[in-house]
């Protein structure tokens, strides 16, 4: 009880580190999704895949995750004067620019989707079945 004053004769006040570890947690858990793929440059994911197809695992539908990252890095790329896939009809803001390219599925990346065994699967924009 007496260790409980600080020198000028006030309550010392607890800062537990409980409260920012919890944070962590959450923070860990959120980047959780985005460390199982992978954005590839639409020719770097060609140059990957040899012979005809092959059976895949995974779903062919685009994770809310995924559209997020393709979307948000296509912007950034366009924001950058990358070429634009698409026709532009007045659009001038890179993030509706890349998600008219994503609805016409013309955007040159390759998803990489790693599986837990240390393998992975390509698959472009196209072949995926995008959320609305």
């Amino acid at each position: 009880m007496a260790d409980d004053y600080d020198e000028a004769g006030g309550m010392e006040e607890d800062i537990g580190m409980g409260e920012e570890a919890g944070y962590d947690d959450a923070a860990a858990e959120a980047q959780e999704g985005e460390e199982n793929i992978e954005l590839l440059d639409h020719a770097d994911g060609q140059a990957g895949q040899g012979g005809g197809p092959r059976q895949r695992i995974t779903t062919r539908y685009m994770t809310k995750y995924e559209k997020a990252r393709v979307l948000g890095t296509r912007a950034l790329q366009i924001s950058m004067n990358a070429p634009v896939m698409v026709e532009l009809s007045g659009e001038t803001d890179p993030l509706e620019i890349a998600m008219k390219e994503l609805r016409e599925k013309k955007v040159p990346f390759t998803i990489r989707r790693y599986l837990p065994d240390g393998s992975y699967e390509d698959w472009a924009i196209s072949e995926l079945v995008v959320p609305d």
